[in-house]
């Protein structure tokens, strides 16, 4: 079998995983999506793969990637219908509400005045996010009316596709942290507390990883939200209301976990591998995002055809590429959410 993983820059998390596929001595190659050209229709040139390890970190390149990828007959992990879903917060609400997971309160509108009345509607505090966004990058917790104002001022006038949907959740109060959990093929297979004095509880923004017992009630929500998106490989981010009810906030589908590993004791890159695996060798069947009801909780070679993967053979020239790219970090609205 031979993997190919689909990366920009080689971060920690791709490092740990090509380690693993090394140590079970694989076969794969490394595709940089920033040398990446696909010349449609052809396809030739990607039969030798069986099966492609999505970890760009691009929300754009991702999908395109895939959805061509896909179109070629490959498999995927994860699937264009999963990234389509958790790379964008509404698509990732909507799939939890039609699955009837436990998750936020949510309004959406387009202008900045029915913005404000969704507002306040909701009551203050609320949470403004962009719809596609990571590392907890743009978000605000609008405590007031003047505040409501100027920031639907400044996100009207900045005037991008991301600023212009007006993505209003509810303020949960937490208690100091909150919960991500990881999920592989519909087990929970490890959770972290991220805790900070911050209302933002990212790694990304210093928050603290810590051990979080996988309750069953953890195990519920997590894999309900999980196959509410698609299912595979999947973070999943959830909230302990002041009720004690747990409610799901947002579904990663390009995980990171580097500092998940030691808090908790668990191999994940060892359990991506394996579902990669299980994957190539036709052993799962890649669906779309789930409906169901939930109760409220407490290159190498020739070219023959033009299309092209710019590859790398083997962890030497993973891991040289990975050191040599400085290249910069795609534009913050177009980067997928991971907080890990």
């Amino acid at each position: 079998m031979r993997i190919g993983v689909l990366h920009s820059r080689i971060r920690i998390e791709e490092k740990l995983i090509i380690e693993e596929l090394d140590r079970r001595g694989l076969d794969y190659e490394m595709i940089d999506d920033r040398a990446l050209i696909f010349d449609l229709p052809g396809g030739r040139a990607w039969e030798r793969y069986d099966v492609i390890l999505e970890r760009c970190i691009s929300h754009s390149r991702a999908l395109s990637a895939l959805k061509i990828l896909e179109v070629l007959g490959l498999r995927c992990v994860n699937p264009y219908a999963v990234a389509e879903v958790c790379g964008d917060k509404l698509n990732t609400t909507l799939a939890l509400v039609a699955a009837g997971v436990p998750t936020p309160r949510v309004k959406v509108a387009f202008t900045p005045e029915s913005a404000l009345a969704a507002i306040e509607e909701i009551g203050y505090p609320v949470v403004l996010k962009p719809a596609v966004g990571s590392w907890g990058r743009l978000l605000a917790r609008v405590q007031d009316r003047d505040a409501a104002e100027a920031l639907l001022e400044h996100k009207a006038t900045l005037g991008t596709y991301h600023h212009s949907i007006f993505y209003i959740q509810e303020y949960v109060p937490k208690p100091g942290r909150d919960i991500r959990s990881f999920v592989v093929d519909d087990d929970t297979i490890c959770a972290i507390y991220r805790s900070s004095e911050h209302w933002l509880t990212n790694t990304a923004r210093g928050a603290r990883a810590t051990n979080c017992p996988v309750t069953p009630e953890i195990q519920e929500i997590s894999v309900a939200a999980a196959q509410a998106c698609g299912g595979g490989i999947l973070a999943v981010d959830l909230l302990e209301g002041p009720d004690g009810r747990i409610l799901a906030n947002e579904v990663n589908y390009t995980m990171e976990f580097r500092n998940s590993i030691a808090p908790t004791g668990v191999n994940i890159p060892a359990r991506v591998v394996d579902y990669v695996l299980s994957v190539g060798a036709g052993r799962q069947a890649l669906g779309a995002p789930a409906s169901r009801s939930l109760p409220s909780h407490r290159c190498d070679g020739p070219q023959p055809d033009g299309i092209g993967p710019a590859t790398t053979s083997g962890a030497a020239g993973a891991a040289t590429d990975g050191i040599a790219a400085a290249a910069s970090m795609e534009s913050m609205e177009d980067v997928r959410p991971r907080n890990a």
